[in-house]
């Protein structure tokens, strides 16, 4: 009995054990549990096999002489070895039926909406009444740097972003792919549309991009920093299709009270700069986010553009349940490299130490 102790031992230390005694806990599962069905099968003819296989070389009619003859290693190995194979088809098995460990499978609460990006691209935006660390931006970099850093904070949003100046262009469609966001972003300059300001038409692009969706809270972010004068669609129109939709819409006037800074050429093309004042229609920017729902702003430098798009950030959450499967980890390959090793040390034990003759 000290050969089968041994290898008791041996399968007891045996990694797939632990993994054994976790699956009877409930911390693993089977891929394809019925193929376990094929264990018994394959015992009982593997039985059969050495029933009818196994021809004693010499027959005795009685082991009573025999009865008082210590057995030696190779007689009691030779007696069990067949454990050996027994426990190899198991193991074999156990593999066809794809043993995984489950990695965590939660339910967890997180905020997310669908948000649209209405940014003005007109050629009033190249006003310098901005500055950042201490050097002086024009409006609509100021705007792509706190749109940036609104866009890295938002999470499990679907983001779109439109761009505005005489007609509106969709710079971005509904995303969760924040990188190619920000590329977009990058992307939008001033003069890249025909000069105007179509607010209307522009807030219009935005609900397009949003409208669709099944999200159960829709927002427009709308920045410009002038007066509606061009387009199809009326900025009231376009907030009156907002509130028919569902969609709040927060508008930002951006740009300083007063005369500002704007660069402009000389005869010798040099950059100068003269004083101009840029009037920002607060009146309908107030109607418009009272129409829908949501909130004027009003941006005079960049710490309260900052500002307001934190405070927007701050309001429109909205949480949901999310569930999310993760990847399972295989663990078929231990019992199949053990099934193999145990296939092949019986074989090899017996074609060598305990090779029978005849």
């Amino acid at each position: 009995m000290g050969f089968l102790n041994a290898m008791i031992d041996f399968i007891k230390g045996l990694p797939l054990f632990n993994w054994l005694q976790m699956y009877a806990k409930g911390g693993f599962i089977l891929s394809d549990p019925w193929v376990l069905l094929l264990i018994p099968i394959l015992i009982a003819l593997f039985v059969l096999s050495i029933k009818y296989t196994f021809v004693p070389a010499v027959r005795f009619s009685t082991g009573n002489l025999l009865a008082g003859v210590p057995g030696t290693f190779r007689t009691v190995a030779l007696r069990y070895v067949m454990i050996l194979r027994v426990i190899a088809v198991i193991l074999l098995v156990i593999a066809l039926a794809r043993p995984q460990k489950r990695l965590e499978e939660t339910t967890v609460e997180t905020k997310g909406i669908d948000i649209a990006l209405a940014v003005d691209v007109s050629t009033s935006m190249f006003a310098e009444d901005f500055s950042y660390k201490g050097k002086r931006q024009n409006r609509l970099d100021a705007v792509k740097d706190v749109v940036r850093d609104f866009i890295k904070n938002r999470g499990g949003d679907r983001i779109a972003m439109v761009a505005f100046a005489a007609r509106a262009y969709t710079a971005s469609p509904l995303t969760t792919d924040y990188n190619y966001l920000l590329e977009n972003l990058r992307r939008i300059h001033i003069g890249m549309l025909e000069d105007g300001t179509a607010i209307g038409n522009g807030l219009a692009a935005a609900l397009n991009r949003i409208k669709d969706t099944k999200a159960s809270s829709k927002v427009v972010i709308l920045l410009t920093d002038g007066r509606s004068n061009m387009g199809s669609i009326s900025p009231m129109t376009a907030a009156e299709a907002a509130r028919a939709l569902n969609i709040r819409v927060y508008t930002i006037g951006a740009g300083s009270k007063g005369p500002v800074p704007y660069p402009v050429k000389d005869p010798f093309g040099n950059t100068v700069y003269q004083q101009v004042e840029i009037d920002v229609d607060d009146d309908t920017l107030t109607g418009i986010a009272r129409l829908t729902g949501g909130q004027y702003f009003r941006a005079t430098d960049f710490s309260s553009l900052k500002k307001i798009y934190a405070e927007i950030d701050k309001l429109e959450k909205t949480s949901f349940e999310e569930k999310r499967f993760f990847e399972y980890k295989e663990y078929f390959y231990y019992f199949l490299i053990a099934g193999l090793a145990l296939l092949f040390i019986e074989m090899g034990l017996r074609n060598t130490v305990l090779r029978r003759i005849p």
